[in-house]
């Protein structure tokens, strides 16, 4: 995963947007914590993981990938508020010993954790969960990167358009 290029183009994108919407002097750390649960919480929604209520199938695996990817987008911003953009954030391919539903909850606690503490090693923690998460929906790391990719340049088209 190149976590490097991906911090550069979320940079970007961010200070387009900011600039955009004038918010260079806003603190948007609380808003995108909000905006990073709701994201979680959309995929979760996508992958009826949770639904035991329901026989209706998880939605189509590119619908998961965006939604996953939407949550990719605020991880990265909020790296990038806290100044972690430099840091070395390193991915090691490990398997969760848990199911989806149990990752979710694990995503959403370092989430929480993280607003609190805003530190390195509880950043790093989301991280990792997040992408042990990507690990239990089937994804690659080839296929969220040109996901992310896609889904930035729609984000700028969003801009321009004025969404």
């Amino acid at each position: 995963m190149q976590l490097e290029k991906l911090f550069q183009m979320q940079k970007a994108l961010d200070t387009h947007i900011e600039e955009k919407h004038q918010l260079q002097n806003e603190d948007l750390f609380d808003r995108k914590v909000l905006a990073l649960l709701v994201e979680i919480g959309e995929l979760a929604n996508e992958t009826r993981c949770f639904k035991f209520w329901s026989v209706k199938p998880s939605s189509a695996k590119e619908v998961i990938l965006e939604e996953f990817v939407d949550g990719v987008h605020f991880i990265l911003s909020l790296g990038i508020e806290c100044g972690f953009e430099q840091k070395p954030v390193v991915l090691e391919a490990r398997d969760s010993p848990l199911n989806a539903t149990e990752q979710f909850l694990s995503v959403y606690e370092w989430i929480t954790i993280f607003q609190k503490s805003r530190s390195l090693e509880d950043y790093r923690r989301i991280v990792e969960s997040y992408f042990q998460l990507a690990s239990l929906l089937g994804f690659k790391n080839e296929e969220i990167e040109q996901a992310y990719f896609d889904k930035n340049e729609v984000n700028y088209q969003r801009q321009q358009n004025n969404y």
